[in-house]
């Protein structure tokens, strides 16, 4: 199977993009590729639950669907630390505050990149 990186800048402004990358990276996940994710820019208001909650694509899902559904299968799920900070965003469960580092190492890492 391939390793697959997720990286999504999209954020709440519009929610069928943001909902494609995360259905995307749980589609492969499902599928049995290893997956990893990363939110960075306006993607990690993503993980506030009420934003999440709020956010669904138009035929694309629900965003609060689709990271349960992620977290569930235990695939990583990384925030850009500087983006997190600057919007008062510090983590939680499954998700791992990370630098800019940390998204050269899994574009390295994966086989194929995509990007929302």
């Amino acid at each position: 199977m391939a390793t697959i990186l997720v990286h999504i800048a999209t954020g709440p402004e519009n929610p069928t993009r943001a909902a494609l990358g995360l259905l995307i990276a749980r589609t492969a996940s499902e599928e049995e590729h290893e997956v990893q994710v990363f939110l960075a820019g306006d993607a990690v208001q993503l993980v506030r639950p009420e934003t999440a909650d709020a956010a669904q694509g138009i035929g694309t899902g629900s965003v609060a669907e689709h990271l349960e559904a992620l977290r569930g299968a235990g695939v990583p799920i990384f925030l850009s630390g500087m983006s997190s900070k600057a919007r008062g965003i510090e983590g939680g469960e499954g998700l791992e505050l990370a630098p800019p580092q940390k998204l050269v190492e899994l574009a390295a890492w994966a086989e194929t990149t995509l990007t929302y």
